[in-house]
């Protein structure tokens, strides 16, 4: 069959152990062929597990991403969950409905995307399973391992720790609308464009912070001459930096003040959204991938001077329930920050 009708061969037309056969390739083989998969973690760790639900026309669409943007995104949301307990990934499975229309090499190029996301932390797919679906459906779970003691969960914030946050928030959302809606970018440039644009398709997961928080963390404890370890509360802001930090503070019974001074924005909002806009992208644009992290002042500090620019402490958590936005300058009024103005399924 020459390249130009294989390019056109859907996936009714080879079946599914065809396609089985095609998707093989991505994955190793000396763990694939059997039942089920056999992971080896190290000694003393806990494996860590998480799944997440991508559906076509609510998590992406071809207006949007390329399969292979797909499949990056699929892979790097699972990816900054694992980053989010601490734990460094195994493998994932890849669960994959499609309708029978589609064609063959769409489902490879996913896959590529997948792989090349993988590649990029040393993870592979290990297994999983093909089904018809009327609507195209991913369901990925990643398999990973902590160290028990290097557990980041969100219910460990103590009154005190400072909120610290990796990256910048609202470029993905910024991405979206812009690809959405492409109008939106007069004011911008094509580097500009390409930049906010790429934050949405192709999100890096933060699992780089991992070594270098533990190092810091073990540090800090020699120095102080702690017997016990350093608690660190954090989750990722797949879902906004507000969703984040108001999970945590939910999780420990705690409150929060977030300082806008703080706070980096992608400099393309400068000359583009009106600093209204520009906040609302930040707190609820999601989709950043980025980690949110409540520690001890000290090991804060010494996490952002490492990271330089990567970092910043942009609040502090606080007694009470109440996570509140805060402006010195007076720009933007204080306001309590709530679920309801960030992406929530099923919500009309």
């Amino acid at each position: 069959m020459n390249s130009e009708l294989s390019s056109l061969q859907e996936v009714e037309d080879i079946g599914e152990q065809g396609l089985l056969e095609r998707l093989q390739r991505f994955c190793p083989p000396e763990i694939i062929g059997d039942d089920a998969a056999v992971l080896v973690t190290a000694p003393e760790q806990s494996l860590v597990v998480t799944t997440d639900v991508l559906v076509d026309g609510v998590h992406f669409s071809n207006v949007t991403t390329s399969p292979e943007d797909a499949g990056w995104r699929a892979a790097a949301a699972n990816l900054s969950d694992l980053a989010a307990m601490g734990a460094s990934p195994l493998g994932i499975t890849v669960g994959l409905g499609l309708p029978g229309e589609v064609r063959v090499s769409w489902v490879e190029r996913l896959y590529q995307g997948m792989t090349e996301c993988l590649q990029k932390y040393n993870t592979s797919i290990v297994g999983g399973d093909i089904v018809r679906s009327p609507v195209i459906t991913l369901a990925i779970t990643a398999f990973g391992q902590v160290n028990p003691s290097q557990i980041i969960r969100r219910s460990a914030a103590v009154v005190g720790d400072a909120i610290v946050v990796t990256g910048v928030h609202g470029a993905s959302h910024a991405g979206l609308e812009l690809l959405l809606h492409p109008e939106l970018g007069e004011n911008l440039n094509n580097e500009e464009k390409t930049a906010l644009i790429r934050a949405h398709q192709r999100p890096q997961p933060r699992l780089d912070v991992l070594p270098i928080l533990q190092k810091i963390l073990n540090s800090q404890s020699k120095i102080q001459n702690l017997k016990s370890k350093i608690l660190v509360a954090g989750m990722d802001s797949s879902d906004g930096l507000a969703d984040a930090i108001i999970q945590i503070c939910r999780a420990s019974n705690v409150g929060a003040v977030l300082e806008r001074r703080q706070i980096s924005f992608p400099a393309a909002f400068d000359h583009w959204l009106t600093p209204e806009e520009a906040l609302k992208y930040t707190l609820y644009g999601g989709e950043d991938f980025e980690l949110v992290l409540c520690l001890p002042q000290e090991p804060a500090l010494a996490l952002v001077q490492h990271l330089g620019e990567m970092a910043a402490i942009v609040g502090k958590i606080t007694p009470g329930s109440t996570v509140l936005f805060h402006d010195e300058q007076k720009k933007f009024p204080d306001q309590v920050l709530s679920l309801s103005q960030g992406f929530q399924h099923f919500k009309s």
